[in-house]
């Protein structure tokens, strides 16, 4: 008899075939070929924007076979709204967030939904994100900021362009680390990026692999070994900086405090060691990954549309005056800015795809049969292209699609970069809050100066960045205080690595 889950399903990759009784009738691409399938004309570095070719070619559900394997993907509207109907489906731990298992075991994102330290992780940190511990996070975001703007001065005095890719991932880890775990790796004070990112990066893009293209295991013993390896990385440090916690006592109430010293409000469960190694390695990998990638876009976007940045920079200007650190309540007030932040995260979700599974036998928007198990993959990104939603210029990039009225116009279900249902990002409140502060900080520090032979080429690895984004920067005319700049790690042994030491 075949393992199977706590739901009851096999356990591994189930094949469409298994839950769309009527497959036939959904599209697929022309020229499929025996054995390997629908392999014909893609990249597999760039799984994703194949995927929305196809979906402009095939229509708003659609099929891909990659050798043995048979996937169906949807994006139109309707379909995606069903979809997001608890009472008949849930998250479907699909074939590229399985592949992080290894990584990130049954951490929030990874965690099938009969595992039970999901649900105990969820209601044991959800705290974290109230209102009251966002606003004790907003100090040490903007110290994290004070290091980016400070980078960014020695930079510009230095004739350079910045590294928006590359200097995102430094605050957004940075920040997620700090304020969450109280920790610092000292990412602006290195010529390289920190050995945790590369080791993270590693995993994500051997995921990617993994997922995009199946390989025989005699094919990837060297990937897997490397693979191994960024893991061991990733678990070491992490393992250190909770034993750090422990030998030192109690933090500042962060995330780590939660997961070491908080029990479940009804059952008095506490996360196991193993979990807390897993849920850190989670925040530290999804906190920072998707906000980096969601501030190069919108600074791409800002960049590409002066005549909207200077909209956004009148609002920074008029809501936050000459305060040299705006508080917590005044990020809130940036409307238009977050209106950019969240066209740009409609072009460009840098989660771009999730998975979700029929918990019934049922009939998806009325017309597709799916048998209990049977998942698809919801495209985000051409979900959030859809024309009968978005209008037949849904490629623009319009701030005004995301004003009030425009919003309470538009059908539910239409607009998720975070996810949706009970399994959508923990953290999103954290990483708008993040990301609207920076840009604030930045829109008023610095005029954008984008590179004229430039142009937009994305990077997957199982998130979406801009690959190769630089800008030039020219301090504003009138400047304003910038936040004071944290000490670095060579202020103190407060900064220093605890697994490698400080020259990595």
């Amino acid at each position: 008899m075949a393992e199977t889950t706590g739901a009851g399903l096999p356990k591994g990759f189930r094949g469409a075939e298994q839950g769309w009784p009527e497959l036939d009738r959904i599209p697929h691409p022309p020229r499929r070929l025996p054995l390997l399938g629908d392999v014909l004309g893609v990249d597999r570095r760039t799984p994703l924007q194949d995927s929305m070719r196809l979906a402009r070619e095939l229509g708003p559900i659609f099929r891909r076979r990659v050798l043995n394997r048979e996937f169906v993907f949807l994006w139109g509207a309707k379909p995606a709204a069903d979809m997001a109907d608890e009472t008949r489906f849930a998250k479907h731990v699909g074939l590229g967030v399985a592949n992080l298992r290894p990584v990130a075991g049954d951490g929030l994102f990874t965690a099938y939904n009969h595992e039970p330290n999901w649900q105990l992780a969820h209601d044991v940190l959800a705290p974290g994100f109230s209102r009251e511990a966002m606003a004790g996070y907003h100090t040490m975001m903007l110290a994290v900021a004070g290091r980016l703007t400070g980078h960014w001065d020695r930079e510009l005095a230095a004739g350079r362009t910045v590294d928006v890719p590359g200097d995102m991932t430094r605050l957004t880890l940075e920040t997620i680390a700090r304020t969450g775990f109280g920790h610092d790796f000292g990412s602006f004070e290195r010529d390289r990026p920190h050995p945790f990112v590369t080791a993270m990066v590693g995993t994500l893009a051997h995921a990617q692999r993994l997922n995009s293209l199946p390989m025989p295991p005699v094919l990837q013993r060297r990937a897997a070994r490397r693979n191994a390896a960024d893991i061991a990385y990733l678990d070491d440090t992490v393992d250190a900086l909770v034993a750090a916690r422990r030998d030192s006592g109690r933090g500042e109430g962060d995330l780590l405090d939660r997961m070491l010293e908080t029990a479940h409000p009804v059952t008095g469960e506490r996360l196991s060691a193993e979990n807390v190694r897993k849920q850190v390695i989670t925040f530290l990998v999804a906190g920072h990954e998707t906000t980096s990638g969601a501030l190069s876009f919108a600074l791409y976007y800002l960049a590409e549309h002066p005549e909207i940045a200077a909209r956004a920079r009148a609002e920074v200007d008029r809501v936050w005056g000459d305060t040299p650190e705006p508080g917590y309540d005044q990020v809130a007030r940036l409307r238009y800015l977050r209106r950019v932040l969240d066209e740009s995260l409609r072009l460009w979700p840098t989660a771009p795809a999730f998975a979700r599974e029929a918990t019934e036998d049922t009939v998806l928007a009325g017309e597709h049969p799916m048998r209990r198990g049977g998942w698809a993959l919801v495209l985000t990104p051409m979900l959030h292209r859809d024309p009968e939603v978005w209008g037949e210029d849904a490629e623009r990039f319009d701030p005004d699609r995301f004003d009030a009225k425009a919003v309470r116009a538009r059908p539910p279900h239409t607009f998720k970069p975070f996810g949706t249902g009970a399994r959508a990002c923990v953290g999103r409140q954290f990483a708008l809050h993040e990301a609207t502060l920076v840009l604030g900080l930045l829109l008023r520090r610095y005029e954008l100066i984008p590179d004229p032979g430039y142009r937009l080429k994305v990077t997957e690895r199982l998130t979406l960045m801009p690959d190769g984004l630089r800008l030039g920067l020219e301090r504003r005319k009138a400047p304003v205080a910038a936040p004071a700049a944290a000490p670095g790690p060579d202020a103190g042994s407060a900064g220093r690595c605890p697994v490698r030491g400080t020259d990595e």
